[in-house]
């Protein structure tokens, strides 16, 4: 992750939550009352996202200490300890639920990754994500796929060209779409085009993009589409695929599927931060 914009975003978090101080911490401890703390597992899942803990907590008070027991995409069991954090009780308890709503979210993302990955059980294709994120978390939820063992789409609506249905239907075609793009922008610039039938894939090989999407197709269409593209373009799959469906779709000649689920359907992993005494 960006170091500049994780702090951004972690300042942005803190002042959310804290506002003009941390009420209730700061009215029973003193700054010189110290403590001891444990982030816990509660139950088994792939971890993701402990710098967190230690960015979030150094633009608090760079008196705490952490020591972290794990490493992002190891595999806890419930009872591991994740990271031992000491200093200031009043600043370990402020940064707490901030630190937590997101190591608890990016950890659930790392671990419905990697079961996604062994649920296909097919190497020769990729896992990836989608832009369906939560708003402000974007960075967290993609990294967390890419810990899970995922590949990451693109990250936004600049950093890559990727013509859609409502594009193709207000354009007139894919063929004119293309062109309109190839028109104004340079050869670093990857050009997707979603499709739904054989027509559409092969007006999109015709008209020399680098990716083809199977939008909302079914196993059998994916392994039929997958012989009219050539080698050089790269396949994805697309819409519509849970994590029941997934294992359906190996083996059908597919470079990518990219994945909603993996980030707007996700179960926070159980992570608590308890006092070590």
């Amino acid at each position: 992750m960006n170091q500049l914009k994780l702090h951004q975003k972690l300042q942005t978090f803190l002042l959310e939550d804290i506002g003009e101080k941390d009420m209730t911490s700061q009215t029973i401890f003193s700054p010189n009352h110290q403590g001891e703390g444990l982030f816990l597992a509660k139950e088994s899942g792939v971890v993701a996202g402990l710098a967190i803990i230690k960015e979030t907590y150094h633009l608090l008070d760079s008196k705490i200490n952490i020591q972290y027991q794990v490493r992002d995409g190891d595999v806890v069991k419930k009872g591991d300890v994740l990271a031992k954090v000491n200093g200031p009780v009043s600043s370990i308890l402020t940064g707490e639920r901030v630190i937590l709503n997101l190591i608890q979210r990016m950890s659930g993302i790392a671990t419905l990754t990697k079961k996604s990955i062994s649920a296909l059980s097919d190497s020769s294709i990729q896992i990836c994500d989608t832009r369906k994120t939560t708003p402000g978390l974007r960075m967290f939820e993609k990294y967390a796929v890419t810990v899970g063992g995922g590949k990451n789409h693109r990250f936004g609506l600049y950093d890559a060209v990727m013509i859609k249905d409502n594009h193709i239907a207000f354009c007139g075609s894919i063929t004119q779409a293309v062109k309109r793009v190839k028109q104004q922008l340079g050869h670093m610039v990857k050009i997707e085009v979603e499709t739904e039938t054989k027509e559409d894939v092969l007006e999109a090989v015709n008209a020399g993009v680098d990716v083809i999407m199977f939008d909302n197709c079914t196993p059998q269409q994916v392994r039929e589409f997958s012989t009219y593209v050539p080698g050089h373009i790269v396949t994805e799959a697309s819409g519509g695929i849970t994590l029941e469906t997934l294992p359906t779709y190996a083996h059908t000649g597919v470079n990518v599927i990219s994945l909603g689920y993996l980030t707007h359907s996700v179960s926070a992993l159980d992570i608590s931060l308890v006092v070590n005494m």
